[in-house]
């Protein structure tokens, strides 16, 4: 008997939607905007944290990157310019570069370091038989690999007795073993990187991100890089330390100057978040005693500009929660709104139908799922202008959006919660109509 009533007031509710269709779709126009808003604020923000995941994956947590700047670099004609007007001698203006022993001097001074590791790279061809493709090649040591998290497919790392003694062996990125081996195990074989041959002893698991990942970080995809013990570089293919002073000229702005920088970047991984601005602020102290206040590095933290790009993100997804509320509320009002007029409309009828034995539950019923039904409407429509815009936002604003099949239940269940709360004062109006003043008008 109650799932005939229920039926019955359905049906009702389902007739007077019906006759009324443009007016019931401009009602629930709000619940449209507001549910597409949820949907796209829940996209952006899940495709803004699956990034700052990613980016993370790239280059570990709790980093500092240190990176030398050429001479012939803008940023050092700006820092060379900077450094001209503020030293008063040229004992000031002679910098060593980045080099192994700044390496040593933080690993002996700052605390709390858990991992320390140098960088220096090379463009090189690769020859392998007949096949030959371009590539970076990089000098690193074993800590290199775990700050930057990057994981073996195949291999092992270098042996300490291969760091020490400079021997000719290499780790292969994805990218190099696919084009020159075409599939086969490249382990034991050997490749010829410039004018040296290496040995691989190890091949690096490919990371499929996206390439504006490794561009929004200033860091290269290991897939087309060989990396060899940072003493093979330098006595097999190049140590710019060893550089005499008067073939550099670093005194002469008006020579092409070269790169006397030993080391390209050295990455220092700390063991807390919180120590790392108080640690980069004591290595920038150290290099700029030992390069006489030379400012021919730049440091940079990655999870701190990641953190900022957060902070921005969450800051945008508030704005967008507070326009999908405020179209949810407006929604809400005018579904309100809409449905006393509706009530004022159809006194008459609610009249005769509690003088035939409805009851005010009745009334109350039908109004109610008249006003949760055309909530639920807009909130259906809602979501597919919500997917559909989230991919279109996605596209066009080059921005990760990743839907999730919560957004389209929490904004499902947020329609039906608008629909019974402001349809419910409407619905109790008109079950407390009298039937016999209802029938007279």
């Amino acid at each position: 008997m109650l799932n005939q009533k229920l039926l019955s007031n359905f049906a009702i509710a389902n007739d007077a939607i019906a006759q009324n269709k443009f007016r019931s779709f401009l009602t629930a126009l709000g619940i449209v905007f507001g549910v597409a808003a949820v949907i796209a604020m829940i996209s952006i923000g899940n495709g803004a944290k699956a990034n700052i995941l990613k980016q993370l994956e790239l280059i570990g947590t709790n980093n500092i990157i240190i990176q030398s700047i050429p001479p012939e670099s803008k940023d050092a004609e700006e820092n060379a310019e900077e450094n001209s007007s503020n030293n008063a001698s040229d004992r000031k203006a002679y910098s060593p570069g980045l080099n192994l022993l700044d390496v040593t001097a933080i690993r002996n001074v700052v605390p709390n370091i858990k991992h320390i590791s140098v960088e220096v790279s090379k463009n090189t061809n690769i020859l392998k038989g007949k096949n030959l493709t371009k590539a970076i090649c990089k000098g690193v040591n074993n800590e290199f690999f775990k700050i930057l998290n990057i994981e073996l497919k195949s291999g092992h790392l270098f042996a300490p007795l291969q760091l020490n003694q400079g021997s000719n062996v290499c780790i292969v990125g994805s990218g190099i073993a696919k084009k020159l081996f075409l599939g086969k195990n490249p382990i034991g074989e050997t490749i010829k990187c410039g004018n040296v041959v290496l040995t691989i002893i190890g091949v690096i698991k490919s990371k499929n991100l996206p390439s504006e990942n490794f561009e929004k970080l200033n860091i290269e995809s290991t897939s087309n890089q060989v990396f060899i013990p940072i003493n093979t570089f330098f006595l097999r293919m190049e140590d710019r330390s060893y550089v005499s002073k008067e073939d550099i000229k670093r005194g002469n702005r008006t020579t092409k100057l070269k790169n006397y920088h030993q080391l390209d970047k050295i990455y220092v991984k700390v063991n807390d978040v919180k120590q790392i601005k108080s640690i980069t602020t004591l290595i920038n102290r150290i290099l700029q005693r030992r390069h006489n206040e030379r400012k021919d590095y730049t440091i940079e933290v990655p999870e701190l500009l990641i953190k900022q790009q957060e902070s921005t993100q969450e800051t945008l997804n508030l704005v967008l929660s507070i326009i999908a509320g405020i179209s949810l509320l407006v929604g809400g009002i005018g579904i309100m709104n809409i449905m006393l007029s509706s009530v004022l409309e159809r006194t008459k009828e609610i009249g005769i139908r509690r003088s035939l034995g409805a009851q005010k539950k009745d009334v109350t019923q039908q109004f109610l799922i008249e006003a949760v039904l055309i909530s639920l409407i807009g909130g259906i429509i809602g979501i597919g202008i919500g997917v559909a815009a989230s991919y279109i936002i996605g596209r066009y604003a080059n921005i990760d959006i990743l839907l999730s099949p919560w957004s389209m239940v929490i904004s499902f269940v947020i329609s039906f919660l608008v629909g019974v709360i402001f349809g419910f004062v409407p619905a109790q109006r008109a079950a407390e109509l009298d039937p016999i003043k209802a029938i007279r008008v």
